[in-house]
């Protein structure tokens, strides 16, 4: 269309849908918000409603920023001195500042009240859907304390690592009141297999150690300390390792490279070698894995959030943009199989929400309950194996919703489909989650129970449902060839249950399809006769 005001004008922008920014993530998500008051957590909806109201609008706007910039590595000044020092864009920086002041990182242990690791849980979700990156960091300062709080001696690292603080100074932490934590596991010829690790951790007089070796994977280098795994007398063994000296001088390690990474961009992850790093034992020696785990069970937690998270909002940017996009004279959320598609990934949305936030209030009860205890264990694994193992597929289907658009980064889509196999990745891929399982329901017959009573408890509420638990389960767990399949199978029965007993109106949908076999491999082959404009109406006001 021409316009005589603008003769050189050629077209008109029109049957676009309008900016995302300015949604309201915890209002629009009512799926979170029962699962939260299910985990005892409703009293801090208020707060989560304050976070939900930033992470849709200021702190999505920063995710941009902070993955346009990526950071970079300084290793010396302008004088040549060695200062081993990160930059990043001011909008990495602000979002760790206001997920830090708003308890991302440590509400569950600065307010420990029943339901507060629940809440954290949920602040952290709606975190990951605005910015992933900045998660790292965030996961692994709020999984640390899990470790540093059973050792009096660094009771400074795990109180300030909880503060609701945030400080990017490159200072002793004598000097700052919040702190932030990484970690450094994986070697170059070990990998999932901590085990192989050759840094060598010599002890001193002062009841130090002297770190020798490297790290081919060395997450959010910039943070304050780090837990590593180095070979003691004894063993492999936990350490702390500060990144400043308490008398201000930088340890002895060297950022040899940051990684050049599919995505997580506004992150750093760096090469480090160790030249005689100083570093305190966290555990006793020769125990390094039996220690950390405390921390990677908190981490697991957080990758099957994020990938929950990344789906949440793959799901949010594709309904949005077909309830704006009209094609062949109607909108395009209204063409059935297109419905069909939107509905089938808000289901899988809502079933990896419900699970995520069902595994963290089972953390939040462990300390008082053995039987969530286990559960949390199990569940861990399990949820960290086919929730983020989805997320990847799931995204992909989002993106091809919006066509083209998807595929351009002011969609978000490309970014969240980068990210999306991290969490599969990360804290041990798909098949060491499944031989966790094995191994934990092998080993301890009380988890086993404690899963099949979690199971059972969704029994009598659907036919299908206790048709797929007559069939799917076993007492004895198999192979560990078939430990995919079988884990695959469990947390499916483990979202049937929990979606049925939540009263969710759409579990029957759920367990008809992922249970019944109403299903195909792809996503938009629900069964007919569902109801999709409600499900659509529930998924995103």
């Amino acid at each position: 269309m021409r316009n005589e005001a603008a003769p050189f004008q050629t077209h008109l922008v029109h049957n676009q849908p309008p900016a995302f920014a300015g949604r309201h993530l915890w209002a629009d998500d009512a799926a979170l918000v029962e699962a939260v008051d299910r985990g005892g957590a409703s009293s801090f909806a208020g707060r989560l409603a304050a976070y939900g109201r930033l992470a849709g609008d200021a702190l999505y706007r920063l995710g941009f920023d902070a993955n346009r910039d990526r950071p970079r590595l300084r290793t010396h000044d302008a004088q040549g001195h060695r200062i081993d020092t990160v930059e990043f864009h001011p909008a990495y920086h602000q979002l760790l500042h206001t997920a830090k002041e708003h308890g991302v990182a440590g509400l569950s242990w600065h307010e420990p009240q029943p339901g507060a690791h629940v809440a954290r849980a949920a602040l952290s979700y709606l975190h990951h859907q605005a910015e992933a990156g900045t998660s790292c960091p965030l996961t692994m300062t709020h999984a640390a304390v899990a470790v540093l709080a059973d050792h009096p001696v660094l009771s400074e690292w795990a109180r300030k690592a909880a503060a609701p603080v945030y400080d990017p100074r490159d200072v002793p932490i004598a000097d700052k009141v919040g702190i932030t934590l990484g970690m450094g596991m994986t070697e170059k010829q070990g990998g999932s297999d901590v085990r192989a690790n050759a840094t060598v951790a010599e002890p001193g007089a002062d009841g130090s150690y002297r770190l020798v070796g490297h790290k081919w994977f060395f997450s959010a280098p910039m943070s304050d300390g780090f837990l590593v795994l180095a070979q003691a007398p004894a063993g492999l063994t936990c350490l702390l390792m500060p990144r400043r000296l308490a008398d201000g001088n930088r340890n002895a390690f060297q950022l040899m490279r940051l990684k050049d990474k599919l995505g997580d961009w506004s992150n750093a992850s760096s090469e480090v070698e160790f030249t005689g790093a100083q570093a305190w034992r966290v555990g006793d020696e020769g125990r390094g894995v039996a220690t950390i785990i405390h921390m990677v069970m908190m981490t697991r937690l957080d990758c099957m959030l994020g990938a929950a998270a990344e789906m949440r909002m793959a799901l949010a940017q594709a309904l949005h943009h077909a309830r704006h996009r009209r094609t062949f004279g109607q909108r395009l959320c209204d063409h059935p199989l297109m419905a069909n598609v939107l509905a089938d990934l808000a289901l899988e949305s809502e079933a990896a929400t419900a699970l995520a936030l069902h595994v963290a209030a089972a953390v939040d009860r462990a300390a008082r309950d053995p039987r969530q205890a286990l559960l949390a264990r199990v569940g861990t694994a399990l949820g960290k194996y086919w929730v983020c193992k989805r997320a990847a597929a799931f995204v992909n289907e989002a993106q091809e919703c919006l066509g083209g658009a998807g595929y351009v980064e002011e969609s978000m889509l490309p970014r969240l489909y980068r990210q999306a196999p991290l969490n599969s990745i990360w804290e041990g891929s798909g098949n060491i989650q499944c031989l966790d399982v094995l191994r934990a329901l092998q080993r301890e017959p009380a988890a086993l129970q404690a899963l099949h009573e979690e199971l059972l408890a969704g029994s009598g509420l659907d036919a299908t449902f206790d048709e797929a638990m007559s069939r799917w389960w076993s007492a004895a767990p198999p192979e560990p060839a078939l430990a995919r399949v079988y884990c695959e199978r469990l947390a499916l029965l483990l979202q049937g249950s929990i979606l049925l007993r939540a009263g969710s109106p759409f579990a029957a949908t759920f367990v008809r399809s992922r249970l019944g076999g109403e299903h195909g491999l792809a996503f938009g082959t629900l069964p007919l006769g569902i109801d999709s404009a409600a499900m659509l109406a529930r998924a995103l006001p």
